[in-house]
Formats: structure tokens, C-alpha cells, sequence
């Protein structure tokens, strides 16, 4: 509790540049939840789910057609919804030792490359929620290129740009022998367009953290924010339970 917030930004691995959710992402979260321990307990805590809308559904019923900045890449169905109240009932695959969600013709992923790579999810709530998920997984499986994550998954700007840099200065390090899992969410805000997504994460040791993911809709599929020095987490933070999550994962 002593600790200053400068020292805390020093040592907290969520803090530095670079493309994080590589194959050191579980590394990385094991070392944070050591910092963000320290942090006063209620920082940055979560806001109650919304309430589900008179006569929603758990999955968002698709539309027939979908306007051009709606279209995906691989022709997933897209949604007049703008909120996502319950857990969608998902089938979940291992992706490395990180379970992911999987629903290659309704939500995502559409597409599965030859070296694992997952990609093309639905303009829908649930669609930014399977690729929040999918794209964390991805990172922590120690399998991927991180060159390639950084090229394939973060909208093109400056945030991409120092990401890349990073990934071709860094050695790549192995995930370790156990792995985080995404244990609730939050859809903080959703519009087609843009989508911030709350994942809460249950860490090996117990121990449960949180981050927000800012994705946008690019060419046809959602692809994640990242800011001007390449960090893709937001508002890392210790939490005490998953209280105000809907409680969603796959293990």
C-alpha cells in the first residue's frame, strides 16, 4: 500500500510498450497481480451489468443483411443489438493452455489460419466479446507470432506501429506452465463501430484481475485499439470477486 504510483507504473508489465498479450502474457499477468495488489482494494472497480432489454435474448438474434461498415470479412451475420446482458452460452476450445470461445458461423471465429491464427468475428456485442476473448488467448498461447498479432489484431495507427517495432526488437519468451482464464465480462460500451470489453481474468494463483479491451471495426472484422506507445490493456486493476461481471468462462 505504500508503494508509489511512480514505482508501481515502473515495475506494473502492463505499464511498458509493446504488444503484452505475446507468449509472455501470462508471465506478465502473474507479475502484475503482484503490483496491483498493492493498489487500494476498490480502484477502478466494476459497474453492474446491464440490465438485459424487454425481450432480449442471450445470443443476439442476427439480421438478415448488414450495412457496409456492418459487413464481415467472412460473412458472420451481424446484430441490431447494442447490449449483451447475459452470458451467451458458448462452446469453449483450448487455445494453448487458455480456453477460448468458438462459434465459426454465428460469432466467431470465422477463420482459423494454418498457424492457429483466429480472426473475422460478428458486428455484434457478442461478436467484440468472442474477439476480446480470442485475441487475449491468442497471446497467451506461446504458439503465435507476435509480429503477426501485432499486424493482424491492433487497428492501423501509431499504437500498431510501436507494438510492431517492439515485437521486431523483442525475444519472444515461452509461456509458462499454467495460464490465466477469462472468468466473467463486462460490455461497457458498444456501438457497430467501436466496443470497450471488461474481461475479468482468474489468474494460476487464485487470484483475480481485470483489464479493459477498446476494439474497432476495421475492414470487416474488430481489431484492438492500441495507444501511441503500443500497450493494448486498459484500467488493469485487483479485484476482490466477480462481483458485477457476468460470470462466463470456459474451464
Amino acid at each position: 500500500m505504500s508503494q508509489s504510483t511512480e514505482s508501481t507504473t515502473e515495475s506494473n508489465p502492463f505499464t511498458k510498450p509493446g504488444f503484452i498479450i505475446a507468449a509472455a502474457l501470462v508471465v506478465a499477468l502473474i507479475a502484475a497481480a503482484i503490483v496491483i495488489f498493492l493498489l487500494p482494494k476498490g480502484q477502478d472497480t466494476a459497474q453492474p451489468a446491464p440490465a438485459a432489454s424487454p425481450g432480449s435474448t442471450t445470443a443476439a438474434a442476427p439480421t438478415k443483411s448488414a450495412d457496409a461498415a456492418g459487413k464481415s470479412v467472412c460473412g458472420l451475420p451481424s446484430s441490431t443489438e447494442t447490449a449483451l446482458g447475459t452470458a451467451p452460452k458458448s462452446k469453449w476450445e483450448l487455445v494453448g493452455k487458455m480456453a477460448a470461445p468458438t462459434d465459426p458461423k454465428t460469432f466467431g471465429p470465422g477463420v482459423t489460419d494454418g498457424d492457429g491464427f483466429r480472426s473475422c468475428f460478428a458486428n455484434s456485442p457478442t461478436g467484440a466479446l468472442y474477439a476480446a476473448a480470442n485475441i487475449v488467448s491468442l497471446g497467451s498461447s506461446g504458439t503465435q507470432d507476435e509480429l503477426k498479432l501485432a499486424d493482424k489484431s491492433l487497428v492501423p495507427g501509431p499504437g500498431r506501429d510501436a507494438a510492431m517495432k517492439a515485437a521486431k526488437t523483442r525475444t519472444s519468451t515461452a509461456g509458462s506452465g499454467e495460464t490465466a482464464q477469462v472468468s466473467g465480462f463486462l460490455i461497457k460500451s458498444y456501438s457497430p463501430t467501436e466496443a470497450d470489453v471488461d474481461l475479468a481474468i482468474k489468474l494460476p494463483n487464485g487470484a483475480l484481475a481485470h483489464s479493459v479491451l477498446s476494439l474497432r471495426w476495421v475492414a470487416g472484422d474488430w481489431k484492438v485499439k492500441a495507444s501511441d506507445d503500443g500497450q493494448i490493456f486498459n484500467g488493469v486493476a485487483q479485484l476482490s470477486d466477480l462481483s458485477g461481471y457476468i460470470l462466463w468462462s470456459g474451464v
